[in-house]
């Protein structure tokens, strides 16, 4: 029986060769000699070896729209000519070194209030200060994330702004060759704080009700579909539970979901959690693919499951059943950067290889 891992998906007018793709991850590498925010050789080697390795679709790491929408000083960003040369040089060749015809994808992102933090082997945590490379962070309220500086209330005109800010690193995104576009609505980062009742105690009209509180991450949506090509398909991460009382649940996820949808969001990466540090997340091996399940079949869109999905079968399990439309790889990524061509063997399907890799191709097991 063919694989439904390894069965192509067409979105709008782009073929990915597989369903088995990255996951954003940070890398934190971008260092003061190579430019803020811009992407360098670490990243290169990073996402091409997924290429090689049979990914079908890898997405970039979380890209800042603005300067003070780094998650670190150390995180990359897509508002500079810099930046998008540099990226520009990591599509060209994660598409010419691809084992199979790899599309990449830009994750566009604001860390709101959880911006200007130190990365995760400095050494140290919790906010940078300016005297070391930090900045002063936004949010919704003035309401810190736990061990965190507390973040200035963004106004209207910021709001706006941030709005835009997307708009233009998309088209940044498409004049470089990008395939996709990813908006990151997740991990308590700045659309998922506007949307949380946990952290969103406005009483203006981007605040309030589920439909004030969902207002940003949908102008978001708006602004990116107005000026990404009507041909190239537009990914929503969306966190699906906060994991805490009073927070975002599965049903409110499948209603954003399915308003995103008719906005012209073409799939909903679906992970969860990382609005407030109280969360209570019991972690197991595919925990939120029923997240993905839900929001596939509820809301009517295409999904991407994410989560502790390592092995090929757990993988062929979830796109086989319909449980969702792909699956993103992170954690199993990074052990095997060659996953796919691995999965690929164990599933009985056969993949091309790259040239240089070829002598390798299991005869006799992998």
């Amino acid at each position: 029986m063919p694989s439904a891992l390894f069965s192509p998906l067409q979105l709008r007018s782009l073929t990915i060769a597989h369903r088995g793709w990255v996951s954003p991850m940070c890398q934190y590498s971008c260092l003061p000699e190579t430019g803020e925010g811009v992407p360098n050789d670490w990243h290169l080697m990073h996402l091409g070896s997924f290429a090689a390795g049979g990914a079908a679709l890898i997405m970039s790491e979380a890209a800042a729209v603005n300067p003070a929408g780094r998650i670190s000083p150390r995180d990359a960003g897509l508002y500079s000519d810099e930046q998008a040369g540099a990226w520009e040089r990591i599509v060209g060749f994660v598409h010419a070194h691809g084992a199979v015809d790899c599309k990449i994808g830009a994750q566009l992102a604001h860390a709101g209030r959880k911006a200007s933090t130190y990365w995760p082997f400095s050494g140290k945590s919790g906010t940078v200060p300016p005297a070391d490379g930090g900045w002063p962070t936004v949010g919704p309220t003035t309401d810190a994330f736990d061990g965190y500086a507390a973040p200035a209330a963004m106004t209207e005109e910021e709001i706006l702004g941030v709005v835009a800010d997307f708009a233009v690193a998309a088209q940044r995104a498409v004049s470089i060759g990008f395939d996709t576009v990813e908006i990151h609505g997740a991990h308590g980062y700045l659309l998922h704080q506007f949307q949380s009742p946990l952290i969103n105690t406005r009483s203006d009209a981007w605040g309030g009700d589920e439909a004030g509180r969902n207002r940003l991450m949908l102008a978001v949506v708006d602004a990116v579909r107005a000026v990404i090509p009507d041909s190239m398909p537009l990914l929503l991460r969306i966190s699906a539970s906060d994991w805490a009382d009073g927070g975002v649940d599965v049903e409110a996820s499948v209603r954003l979901a399915r308003t995103a949808a008719e906005r012209g969001v073409d799939l909903v990466d679906v992970s969860s959690g990382g609005a407030v540090a109280h969360q209570s997340i019991k972690a197991v091996p595919g925990y939120q693919a029923g997240f993905a399940e839900r929001v596939k079949h509820d809301a009517g869109v295409p999904t991407g499951a994410v989560g502790l999905l390592t092995s090929p079968t757990q993988a062929e399990d979830i796109v086989a059943n319909g449980r969702a439309d792909a699956v993103f790889m992170a954690r199993a990524a990074l052990r095997d950067p060659h996953w796919w061509l691995r999965a690929a063997y164990e599933l009985g399907h056969e993949i091309s290889w790259v040239p240089q890799y070829e002598r390798a191709i299991p005869r006799h097991g992998f």
